[in-house]
């Protein structure tokens, strides 16, 4: 069985737009019987077990895993269209993001059978849940530098070491750790390994974070000389840092980052049907949804490429960077436009919308990588650094 996520058989336009409208309906269902109501940044602070559940009954998680695992075996730009309902809808989707993101890509590329067997048909089942343990207090935007280590003692591992701004950690089933495995924090790249730890676990300790909304979707989590199984190694000892690379791709190409304030850009696009618009307006809204279309044409070549096991690490960074940037300008120009308040109760959808879009705002340059950071992969892409 491979390893790779590749384009499992052919697929229409006509298949897809059969699709399209398959999820279109479900949503709009969900949405009027009350299941969910339409939020901004759905992907980070839409934890429901429930919907998550309900979408792998359906068959629209693990789309790109192998049958064998559980998983739908279907294409990448079915999985896309997918992906883009749920994150235009405002649909609840936290619980199961990052694992069918970026983990079961991950354990399918890297992990042994029995990792496998074990975690992918969760994954798909949309009751698995995981979390990513990569950011360090200390070591800021710069991956290479995390100090979080894990001793090899023949049959298991002893993990010591802190992890920040760890998405869903009080929430998740399991998490992917990025930890030394050899050498010193001044070998940079080398010497880095990937590990799955089951949670929860007596010896880590997980502290909610609260954000400025009030919410805990982040944690600092705690490794207390934690003691795992030796088959938890994921993929090569040492060979962490390509592996997470790839993730990366995943997670910084996807549409969640140009469509997570798409609720708000609808939500003042109905506003403007209903009450009519200013040549300003219309210029504005004409404008955004341009960049919007454009960023849509970029990622939908990253899936093309991972798709085809490839590895877009420069392409995917510069979706991060410039859809991050087009979000936090889409929540700068409505406000400035629409002439909406921002209330976070007791207003209308389009003005709690909004508050939740100003709060989440200062976020968007930072996850998954601030932009500087991206940035320098660009230029080192193109051989300028």
């Amino acid at each position: 069985m491979t390893g790779t996520i590749t384009e499992t058989r052919a697929v229409t336009r006509d298949d897809l737009e059969a699709l399209r409208a398959d999820v279109r309906a479900f949503l709009r269902d969900e949405i009027d019987r009350g299941a969910f109501e339409p939020d901004v940044d759905s992907w980070m602070t839409g934890f429901d077990p429930e919907f998550s559940r309900r979408l792998g009954e359906r068959g629209w998680l693990g789309m790109t895993i192998p049958q064998a695992y559980g998983g739908r075996g279907r294409t990448a730009t079915e999985r896309f269209v997918i992906t883009e309902e749920l994150l235009a809808h405002g649909a609840p989707v936290a619980a199961h993001w990052i694992a069918d993101r970026q983990m079961a890509p991950g354990i399918l590329a890297n992990g042994t059978e029995e990792q496998k067997q074990r975690y992918l048909p969760g994954i798909a089942a949309g009751t698995s849940f995981f979390a990513i343990g990569m950011s360090e207090p200390d070591a800021g935007s710069d991956l290479a530098a995390v100090r979080t280590r894990a001793v090899a003692g023949g049959d298991s591992w002893t993990i010591s070491g802190t992890k920040v701004w760890t998405t869903g950690a009080h929430l998740a089933h399991a998490m992917v750790l990025l930890a030394r495995t050899d050498g010193r924090p001044e070998d940079r790249h080398e010497g880095l390994s990937q590990l799955v730890i089951d949670l929860p676990h007596p010896d880590i300790e997980i502290r909610p974070l609260e954000s400025i909304d009030g919410q805990a979707h982040f944690n600092e989590v705690i490794f207390h000389d934690a003691v795992v199984d030796s088959s938890a190694l994921l993929g090569e000892r040492g060979k962490g840092w390509s592996q997470v690379m790839r993730e990366l791709a995943f997670e910084r190409s996807g549409p969640e980052r140009y469509l997570s304030t798409m609720p708000l850009l609808r939500a003042w696009a109905d506003e403007l049907r209903t009450h009519g618009a200013t040549e300003e307006q219309r210029v504005t809204l004409g404008t955004l949804t341009a960049r919007a279309w454009a960023l849509r044409s970029m990622s939908l070549q990253v899936a093309d490429e991972l798709s085809a096991g490839r590895r877009p690490d420069v392409l995917a960074a510069m979706v991060k960077d410039l859809g991050s940037t087009f979000e936090g300008d889409l929540v700068d120009a409505i406000r400035s436009s629409s002439g909406v308040a921002a209330r976070r109760s007791g207003g209308s959808r389009m003005e709690r919308l909004l508050a939740q879009s100003v709060l989440h705002t200062p976020a968007f340059t930072l996850r998954g990588g601030t932009n500087e950071i991206l940035r320098g992969i660009v230029a080192r892409g193109l051989g300028i650094r």
